[in-house]
């Protein structure tokens, strides 16, 4: 019997009845996608909040893989709401033989979930053949399963280690040969505060081949670390078959026009794309379970007096962050909608704990635009390696989004980790002072910044602040904000 809302029911107790009963769609919370742009909630006004410099600094900082990207001077970003190269898409969509389904008609690659229990498998072994012709460098070697589990986390779970077990991990960096002065600075703080206590391997992938000199340089900066360095698969940082590169340059041009930070960046793209969808595919990453993302640039400002990796897998945290921030939304006017399709067609992909409130005021219907801001990320390789995240990430990657638009990583892992996983699963790594220019995570704990050697300005932390989403991840989490959150705020 098809399975009715109540106006009591909660997201989750909806997505289990509708499981139990048959039902293998999630209009309630998922319905038909529009071509609306995504809205921010009355209550989270973003134009005017903190100065556009600083957003600027910000951006200009988070990759140095758009060097390509230009900024018009005196330009208001905020102020894209839209951008008409998202009809060109549309048009493009619409005549090719890739073009998406109506909302009601299933997509091709997006086969329709299945009553099953929430642990079943749901794909079949033909449809996963299709998944991977359409895309098949999504092939991860021992990784590989001919089954997609509803639930991400038995699928964690089967590969990865146990608690108590000892943990398999690594520290990662996509560098370029010109920026290895800045990422040996950060080698400098991250040895100081963490790697010299606990010395993980630590493994390098670039888009180029690294010089001797940038090799020489790292591995002398890492005394006593296995140090691994890796080149990214050339169909890994490159356009797939099924996108307009025509079409996508008049997209970049039409951004860069309007003013929209690395709009017209076309390796930016590049990266976005491959941190999404493709590093933790590459061969140096098969032996490890877990990772920590670190980029040039930036410092760790307070001593990290525990194996935050060890700790992770025994506790059963499978992403860590140190930072939240809303994304700028003309970078991602369909995302969200392409994510309602998605979960349309697999509702069982939705974990019934999810942390749905981190990203949307509205039990789903538009995307407040929160996401963990991802240059750092402690978290599980196989998260990205399920499945269901495989399939998440296909269905975008088809969409064109990454070329068409300018879709971020930090989002698309956002949005992932928030409702592939138990909110549980996500921690808050507060004790971890962090610093990427120009924010930065400061314990605003007096004794947790002192008993970490913390360097950092707490009245500066970035937590509170009005750009930032840590309210929103507080409320989500059902956690009482500290006696003193309002010191930092702007």
């Amino acid at each position: 019997m098809h399975h009715k809302q109540t106006s009591n029911e909660s997201l989750s107790e909806y997505v289990s009845n509708s499981l139990a009963n048959g039902q293998t769609q999630f209009a309630s919370y998922f319905g038909t996608p529009n071509n609306n742009v995504p809205v921010v909630a009355e209550d989270k006004k973003i134009e005017g909040l903190v100065d556009q410099e600083q957003f600027r600094q910000q951006e200009a900082a988070d990759s140095s893989f758009g060097e390509d990207s230009k900024m018009k001077p005196g330009q208001d970003i905020l102020e894209q709401a839209q951008v008409a190269q998202h009809q060109d898409f549309q048009k493009q969509q619409e005549a090719g033989a890739n073009a998406a389904a109506p909302a009601d008609v299933p997509v091709p690659m997006q086969p329709a979930a299945s009553a099953a229990a929430p642990a079943a498998p749901v794909v079949s072994k033909e449809d996963m053949a299709k998944m991977r012709k359409i895309t098949p460098e999504s092939s991860i070697g021992k990784y590989e399963t001919d089954t997609i589990y509803n639930d991400t986390m038995e699928y964690i779970k089967k590969f990865s280690g146990k608690p108590g077990e000892k943990v398999k991990a690594c520290m990662v960096s996509l560098v370029r040969n010109s920026e290895v002065h800045g990422m040996v600075n950060t080698i400098k703080s991250y040895r100081e505060r963490f790697i010299s206590k606990y010395p993980y391997p630590w493994i390098f992938l670039n888009d180029e081949e690294f010089t001797e000199d940038t090799k020489s340089k790292l591995i002398e900066a890492l005394p006593g670390i296995d140090v691994k360095f890796g080149l990214v698969p050339t169909d890994h940082w490159s356009y797939p078959t099924w996108i307009n590169q025509d079409t996508a340059a008049a997209c970049r041009k039409k951004m860069g026009e309007d003013g929209i930070i690395y709009g017209d960046s076309e390796s930016y793209r590049h990266m976005c794309r491959y941190q999404s969808g493709f590093f933790w595919r590459h061969e140096l990453l098969d032996d490890y379970d877990w990772y920590w993302r670190v980029e040039p640039d930036t410092n760790l400002h307070c001593d990290v007096n525990y194996d935050v990796f060890q700790w992770m897998q025994d506790n059963n945290k499978m992403y860590g962050f140190t930072i939240t921030i809303h994304e700028y939304l003309a970078t991602i006017p369909t995302l969200w909608d392409q994510t309602k399709k998605f979960f349309k067609e697999n509702p069982s992909y939705l974990n019934k704990d999810n942390l749905m409130k981190f990203v949307s005021h509205d039990q789903g219907d538009s995307y407040n635009l929160c996401h963990y801001w991802s240059n750092f990320e402690i978290a599980n390789l196989h998260l990205w390696r399920s499945p269901a995240y495989r399939h998440y990430f296909d269905t975008l990657d088809r969409a064109g989004g990454f070329f068409y638009e300018r879709w971020g990583d930090a989002p698309v892992h956002s949005i992932a980790a928030s409702l592939f996983l138990p909110k549980d699963s996500i921690h808050f790594l507060k004790e971890i002072g962090y610093w990427h220019p120009p924010y930065n995570n400061c314990p605003i704990d007096d004794e947790l910044f002192r008993s970490n050697n913390c360097d950092c300005d707490q009245n500066n932390d970035f937590t509170f602040q009005d750009y930032a989403c840590g309210k929103e991840y507080y409320a989500a989490q059902g956690f009482e904000k500290p006696s003193n959150w309002e010191r930092a705020r702007s």
